[in-house]
């Protein structure tokens, strides 16, 4: 293999992984408090693509503030469904939390479908964005330089916001025991929707990055991508935020580098993802970074 090759694969892996990161770190967020599996929560990624496309093409806005306001929109959208689908099922059996969060996902996809349309749609990318830098033989993309900026950067306020904030304690001790920390006078509800608020930040994030990688919009766009990023999240050890970013980083890289050696295996890339998850939960159920959490 040509070794300029080769270093671009990495590139595209590292890219990729990135983005898989930014959206297993709100999965594992979640998971690590509530013991939920939000599968809704690849469809915000969609969502906060939609808002932004249209708040740049129909109402005009400059793209920062089309950015900003699809950010906290759709972290808003995730306190909403915590408030409105999981918070009446908090002492529910957890299969019912799960079915209901299925539920949620599709009915996001299906009103984008009524209410949109199913046709995709071309997302407008910033010039800043756009364009390749060469760098001996390799051509990097403006973009990639940004994805790893922008996930390293959220991946450390993340940490610090779990580790060193008052809100950051409360969440890992709801992670133990919801009804104990609730009778030290924490409210475990502002502490789950702030949880949610906060994955959600990061899959809006993250799905607009994903539309200006692969530049189209459409409802069910954040389908596979948040899959692969609970993929990520199991690899990584999920309820661990650092080890959700690892799992996003050796998926995506495993993806494109597979791809690279065996071009005729192109047509497996999903396979791939989810094959690597069969081989963690038979082997490691933990994960590489995860460990054995409390019922």
């Amino acid at each position: 293999m040509d070794y300029a090759f080769f270093l671009q694969q990495i590139v595209f892996g590292l890219t990729l992984g990135c983005l898989y990161a930014l959206i297993a770190i709100g999965y594992t967020m979640v998971y690590g408090v509530l013991r939920l599996i939000n599968f809704a929560h690849g469809d915000l990624l969609m969502v906060s693509a939609y808002i932004a496309f249209f708040g740049i093409v129909m109402f005009h806005l400059p793209w920062p503030a089309a950015l900003v306001i699809a950010i906290m929109l759709t972290g808003l959208l995730g306190i909403l469904i915590d408030r409105g689908a999981y918070r009446p099922l908090r002492r529910s059996p957890r299969i019912s939390a799960l079915i209901t969060a299925i539920g949620v996902s599709f009915l996001l996809e299906n009103l984008g479908i009524v209410i949109i349309g199913g046709r995709p749609k071309s997302f407008p990318v910033p010039e800043m964005f756009s364009g390749y830098v060469a760098v001996g033989g390799v051509r990097i993309p403006v973009l990639s330089f940004w994805v790893v900026l922008i996930t390293a950067l959220l991946l450390v306020a993340v940490v610090l916001v779990v580790n060193r904030s008052k809100i950051g304690i409360a969440m890992r001790a709801l992670s133990r025991d919801v009804e104990t920390v609730s009778l030290m006078g924490v409210d475990a509800n502002r502490v789950i929707s702030f949880t949610f608020f906060l994955g959600s930040i990061l899959a809006a994030v993250g799905g607009i990055l994903w539309c200006m990688k692969y530049p189209a919009v459409e409802p069910f766009m954040g389908v596979i991508p948040g899959l692969k990023a609970f993929v990520a999240a199991v690899l990584g050890g999920i309820g661990n935020v650092t080890g959700a970013a690892i799992g996003g980083l050796i998926l995506g890289l495993a993806e494109i580098l597979i791809v690279a050696v065996r071009p005729d295996w192109s047509g497996y890339r999903d396979a791939i993802a989810f094959c690597i998850l069969i081989v963690i939960l038979l082997t490691r159920p933990t994960g590489i970074m995860g460990e054995d959490l409390p019922d």
